[in-house]
C-alpha cells in the first residue's frame, strides 16, 4: 500500500469512527427523551423542559426526579458497564460468545445477593449498594473460578461455553431454592429483581453504580495498550514488555465487578455482554481496545434504553423483564454472528 493509498484509508477510518460515535450518542439522547415522555404518565417535552426549570410543575417533577431519571440513569450506566464487560471477558477468552450471562458471572452474582438479602432482611436489616455490589462481586468472582478452571483444564472453547451454563443454571436453581423458602414479606421486591429489572433504584443507588463504573472504565482505558498487544498473542505481548499475568488478572477483576455492579441493582441482564461488541465491532470495523471500550458502553447504553422502553410500554400497564427484552433483542445477534463465523471457517479451511 503506497502512501496515497494509506491516507485515503486513514481518512476513511476517521470518518467511520466519527460517523459511529456520532450516532451512537445521537441514539443515547433520542432514547433518553423518549423514556423521559413516555410511562403510566405521559409527559410532554414542553413540561419536560418547565419541571426542569423549576417552573412549578409538582407532578411532572416528582415523576421526572423520583421515577424516571434513576431509571433512565441506571439504564444508561448499566447497560455501558455489562456490555464493556462482555467486551472484556471476549478479549480474555478469544472467544465472542463469552459473556456475563452466558459463562454464569451474571448468575453466581445474583445467587450471592439473593442469599445475603433474605439472611439480613430476615434479621431487620437492609443492605445497602455497597453491601450489595460486594456480595455480587464474591458471586462473580465464584463463577469466574470456576469457569477459569474449565478452560485452563480443557483449553476447549465449545466446552468453556457449555459449563458457563451449566454453572449459570446451577445458580440461578439455588436462587430459586432460597426464593421459595423465604418469608413472603422478604421477596416482594426480590422476584422482580431476579427477573432482571431497572425499576426501584433511588438517587443513592446511582451515585454509587456510577462510582463503580466510572472507576472500573477509567481503568479498562487505562488497560486499553496492553489489550491490544494482548489480541496479538500472548508471546507478542510479553515481547512488547506487557506483563501478561497482571493484564489477565486485572481482565478478570474488571469483568467481574462490572457485571457484579450490573447486577446488584438490576438483576441478571441478558445477551448485552455478547451482542452489544459484536456489533460495535461491526459498526467501527474495528477489534482496538481505546476504539472500542467507549462505543461499547455508548452502545450497551443505547440497547438497554431501547430494551427498557420496549419491557415499559409494548404492554402497558404490565411491565416485561428487561432480560426478556434483552433476549429477544440480543439472541438474533448472537445467531447471525455464529452463523457468520461458520461461513468464514469453511471459506478458510
Amino acid at each position: 500500500m503506497n502512501v496515497e493509498s494509506q491516507k485515503r484509508h486513514s481518512i476513511r477510518g476517521a470518518f467511520r469512527f466519527a460517523w459511529g460515535y456520532l450516532l451512537l450518542a445521537a441514539m443515547v439522547l433520542a432514547l433518553s427523551a423518549a423514556n423521559l415522555m413516555t410511562g403510566s404518565a405521559a409527559l410532554s417535552f414542553p413540561r419536560i423542559i418547565s419541571a426542569l426549570a423549576g417552573n412549578g410543575d409538582a407532578e411532572a417533577a416528582a415523576i421526572l426526579f423520583d421515577l424516571r431519571f434513576p431509571r433512565l440513569l441506571s439504564a444508561l450506566i448499566l447497560g455501558g458497564a455489562l456490555s464493556v464487560s462482555g467486551y472484556l471477558l471476549q478479549t480474555f477468552f478469544r472467544n465472542p460468545l463469552a459473556g456475563p450471562f452466558v459463562l454464569g458471572v451474571s448468575s453466581g452474582a445474583k445467587l450471592f445477593v439473593a442469599i445475603m438479602m433474605i439472611l439480613l432482611l430476615e434479621k431487620g436489616i437492609v443492605l445497602n449498594s455497597w453491601g450489595m455490589i460486594g456480595a455480587a462481586f464474591a458471586g462473580a468472582m465464584m463463577s469466574m473460578a470456576f469457569v477459569l478452571l474449565v478452560s485452563g483444564v480443557s483449553g476447549n472453547s465449545t466446552i468453556l461455553i457449555i459449563s458457563g451454563v451449566l454453572i449459570g443454571y446451577f445458580c440461578n436453581a439455588v436462587t430459586e431454592i432460597f426464593l421459595t423458602f423465604a418469608k413472603d414479606s422478604n421477596i416482594v421486591n426480590l422476584h422482580t429483581w431476579a427477573q432482571g429489572s431497572f425499576s426501584g433504584v433511588n438517587w443513592q443507588n446511582v451515585i454509587v453504580m456510577g462510582i463503580v463504573t466510572g472507576g472500573g472504565m477509567l481503568a479498562c482505558v487505562l488497560l486499553s495498550k496492553p489489550m491490544g498487544a494482548w489480541q496479538m498473542g500472548e508471546a507478542y505481548a510479553v515481547n512488547l514488555g506487557v506483563n501478561v499475568r497482571a493484564l489477565r488478572i486485572g481482565l478478570i477483576l474488571l469483568s467481574s465487578l462490572l457485571s457484579a455492579c450490573v447486577t446488584a441493582f438490576a438483576g441478571p441482564v441478558a445477551f448485552v455482554g455478547i451482542a452489544v461488541p459484536h456489533l460495535m465491532r461491526s459498526l467501527l470495523r474495528t477489534s482496538k481496545p481505546g476504539m472500542l471500550l467507549p462505543a461499547c458502553f455508548l452502545g450497551g447504553s443505547a440497547f438497554c434504553l431501547l430494551s427498557d422502553l420496549i419491557a415499559r410500554n409494548l404492554f402497558a400497564p404490565t411491565e416485561l423483564s428487561i432480560s426478556v427484552v434483552t433476549s429477544v433483542l440480543g439472541a438474533p445477534v448472537v445467531i447471525v454472528m455464529m452463523i457468520r463465523r461458520q461461513g468464514k471457517f469453511h471459506r478458510n479451511g
